[in-house]
């Protein structure tokens, strides 16, 4: 079944990665290159997952994240960071910002998708993340 998911990244290759990867699993993809684009998008639907880069020009990854957590209609919606941050730490300080999973680049293609079709299934099996 399709999915619909939001790429928020600013850098053409890793957004284009990312969306390879999905649309190979045959997911409807729609991509956001800088924080105010990605607020925007919030109102144009609703999404399955959406894959949040930190560094943004325009604000962050967290202060979209915020967002996320505040618009009603996407209070289901897993969000992972997707980020250059790989330090010992990170993934912790992430999953307690509110993502419910986190990825540092370079993406792993393999795990990426794995990840990816995890937490659809969680969303669509109504479990918590």
């Amino acid at each position: 079944m399709t999915k619909r998911v939001l790429v928020v990244e600013d850098n053409a290759f890793n957004r284009q990665l990312v969306k390879d990867l999905l649309e190979l699993d045959g997911h409807d993809v729609v991509e956001a290159t800088s924080a105010e684009e990605a607020t925007a998008r919030l109102a144009d639907g609703l999404y399955d997952l959406i894959l949040l880069d930190i560094e943004l020009s325009g604000g962050s990854g967290e202060e979209v994240l915020r967002e996320v957590r505040r618009h009603p209609d996407l209070s289901g919606v897993a969000v992972m960071a997707v980020t250059a941050y790989a330090m010992q730490g990170d993934r912790e300080r992430f999953l307690s910002l509110g993502f419910d999973d986190y990825m540092s680049k370079p993406i792993d293609t393999r795990r990426f998708r794995t990840t990816v079709g995890e937490l659809l299934a969680k969303r669509e099996e109504g479990t918590s993340m």
